[in-house]
């Protein structure tokens, strides 16, 4: 067994390494990974034993997909070692219901119509924007709200003339913060949740509400640095020339079909504690549905989806199992409770500052997908339940990351989009507004942990 766990903490420590340099795709890095566990950790560490065929099938997880669990359980979450594969499910079904949005013009006419309402004045602009990316990032992915909201926020800047720097880095923040509050928020979250059988409602009701406090917080400490930057000038503005959100609707029969998709996902989401229907069965039936919906356009949806990041996904899972089935994630957990001294409110912090400072230099969904093993055993251990872990862990990875540019997805894409419009975003000055709204948020989020949970 030490010679497994070896080589299963070597392949996640090289694998991690390659992940942060990004010399490579990160999918085939993990896959290959993935291949080196099957390999060495379950063929060689475990001598090609009768424990190396158990691990690797457990590991791989494919049966779970044909039981009846998988897709509708009223018992017990049906938990799994190995490859996720509800949460593969359900990533696929969002993003092909988010490509058929996409292709109705439905983000860039929302955040069109926003900006209409207000009437065009740049700092309401600023505050509703920060709450629309926060908001449209609790139900889809926030690389996709990214996307769109930049984009209409630079062709804003020329429209208005005003340097969109500022008001971008803050929409990226609200994205990351918005993804916090809900199960489908944010890759972690989604993880997290088909792992350990927490509902949408969970999530809205425990993280939700800790993003709801450090919103209004994080509006109110945008606006202060920012205030003077865009405060509105005195001046005529002749909205006659800008363009109608209206234009920016591709196919009106599409674009009210795509609303009532969203709609249906959102219901069955919020429900599917009732219904028990699993996030594969409603990540598929949404999928389903936005394809028969969008039948001339089958195929242009099906090539959009992101492939890269679901293959990533599975291997990233093949070398956690790695770890979790030679016991390394347990010896972690130990450490973790001694560190602690068994003291509830020191591990709560822990979990949540540890995930927090891993995840501003490091891909949050790797570090939250090793950690809920970790959780698990801990929970046995400690005494502190579960729940109370997993909201820690969800906030931390999720929070955390958008303290740096390379801290998530969200991130990386906001900026990169910002500096093909010639606006870059230098590390200093991401940092300068970006690590003190982390701080904040992380600090009333374990306050607010220690007095509600404990």
């Amino acid at each position: 067994m030490l010679l497994a766990q070896i080589f299963a903490s070597v392949i996640f420590l090289v694998m991690f390494y390659l992940i942060i340099t990004e010399k490579f795709e990160r999918q085939w890095i993990t896959l290959i990974s993935g291949g080196f566990t099957l390999l060495l950790v379950f063929g060689i560490g475990f001598n090609f034993s009768q424990q190396s065929i158990v691990a690797t099938l457990e590991t791989l997880n494919v049966s779970t997909i044909f039981s009846l669990g998988f897709w509708y359980s009223k018992g017990a979450h049906l938990s799994s070692k190995g490859i996720d594969w509800a949460t593969i499910f359900f990533i696929f079904g969002m993003m092909i219901m988010v490509e058929g949005m996409a292709r109705v013009g439905f983000f860039r006419w929302l955040c069109m119509q926003l900006a209409k309402t207000v009437k065009y004045k740049i700092i309401p602009i600023f505050i509703a924007f920060m709450v629309l990316s926060a908001v449209l990032s609790m139900f889809i992915d926030s690389i996709t709200v990214i996307l769109f909201l930049v984009a209409v926020t630079i062709e804003l800047s020329i429209l208005l003339k005003f340097n969109p720097v500022s008001m971008i880095l803050a929409e990226i923040f609200c994205a990351n913060l918005g993804g916090s509050s809900t199960m489908c928020g944010d890759p972690p979250n989604i993880i997290i949740g088909s792992k350990l059988g927490y509902t949408f409602m969970d999530f809205l009701c425990n993280t939700g509400i800790i993003a709801l406090i450090a919103l209004i917080f994080t509006l109110v400490y945008f606006y202060l640095i920012c205030r003077k930057e865009y405060s509105q000038k005195e001046k005529i503005i002749d909205t006659s020339k800008f363009p109608s959100p209206q234009t920016a609707i591709t196919d009106k029969k599409g674009f009210i079909i795509s609303c009532m998709v969203f709609a249906t996902a959102i219901i069955l989401l919020i429900t599917h504690a009732s219904t028990h229907l699993s996030v594969a069965t409603i990540g598929m039936f949404i999928a389903v549905i936005t394809l028969a919906t969008n039948r001339k356009h089958f195929m242009e949806i099906l090539k959009k989806v992101d492939y890269k990041t679901l293959l990533f996904f599975v291997g990233l899972f093949i070398v956690v199992g790695g770890l979790e089935q030679t016991g390394v994630l347990e010896l972690i957990a130990q450490i973790i409770e001694k560190i602690s001294f068994g003291n509830p409110y020191i591990l709560i912090a822990i979990i949540i500052w540890v995930s927090a400072i891993a995840s501003a230099f490091v891909d949050n969904i790797p570090f939250a997908a090793t950690m809920i093993p970790v959780i698990q055993s801990l929970e046995a251990t400690s005494g502190i339940p579960l729940a109370t872990m997993a909201w820690a862990l969800s906030i931390g990875t999720d929070i955390g990351g958008s303290a740096t540019p390379i801290g998530a997805s969200a991130n990386v894409v906001g900026t990169s989009v910002s500096a093909k419009s010639g606006h870059p975003i230098t590390w200093a000055r991401y940092c300068k507004f970006s690590v003190p709204a982390t701080v904040m948020v992380i600090v009333i989020s374990t306050i607010y942990i220690w007095i509600v949970y404990f």
